[in-house]
C-alpha cells in the first residue's frame, strides 16, 4: 500500500502514523457489538478532522490505527482526540459498561503507542494490524 503526497494550502506530506491504545486496566471489553461500534465510529472521526484512516483493526483489549495526518496536526492531538470522543461515545452507547468494568475511570490507559512510517513500512504496519487477531 503506497499512500500518496498529499497537500495543503502550504505544504506537500506524506505523514502516516500507527497508534495503539489500551483499555484501561487491559479489560478485554473491544469485542462483539462494541467493537464493531468502533469500526463505524473512528472512521467517521477520522474524516471529520481530515485525517485519513488506512488500517484500523480493534482487538479484545486495545486498537490499532493507521493512519495518515497533515503536518499541522501532532500524532499526540491527534490520540487524545481519539481516545476522548470515544470514551464519551462508547460510554454513552453502551453505559452498563462503565458502571460493570470502568466505574471511577475513562477507558483509556493514559499513555498510547505513536509510531511513524513512510511509504516503504506502512504496508508492513497495515500487515501487522490485520495479522493481530491470528496472533
Amino acid at each position: 500500500m503506497q499512500t500518496p503526497t498529499k497537500r495543503t494550502s502550504h505544504s506537500v506530506y506524506n505523514l502516516n502514523y500507527h497508534l495503539v491504545f489500551v483499555t484501561k486496566y487491559r479489560h478485554c471489553v473491544l469485542k462483539g457489538r462494541i467493537a464493531d461500534h468502533l469500526k463505524a465510529v473512528i472512521p467517521t472521526i477520522c474524516t471529520r478532522y481530515g485525517w485519513d484512516q488506512l488500517a484500523l483493526e480493534v482487538m479484545p483489549d486495545h486498537v490499532h490505527l493507521f493512519l495518515s495526518a497533515p503536518p499541522t496536526t501532532a500524532p499526540m492531538v491527534i490520540g487524545k482526540t481519539l481516545k476522548s470522543i470515544l470514551a464519551v461515545d462508547v460510554f454513552r452507547t453502551f453505559p452498563t459498561l462503565k458502571r460493570r468494568h470502568f466505574w471511577g475511570s475513562g477507558l483509556w490507559t493514559d499513555g498510547c503507542y505513536y509510531g511513524s512510517a513512510g511509504t516503504v513500512s506502512a504496508q508492513t504496519i497495515a500487515m501487522y494490524s490485520a495479522n493481530q487477531k491470528e496472533a
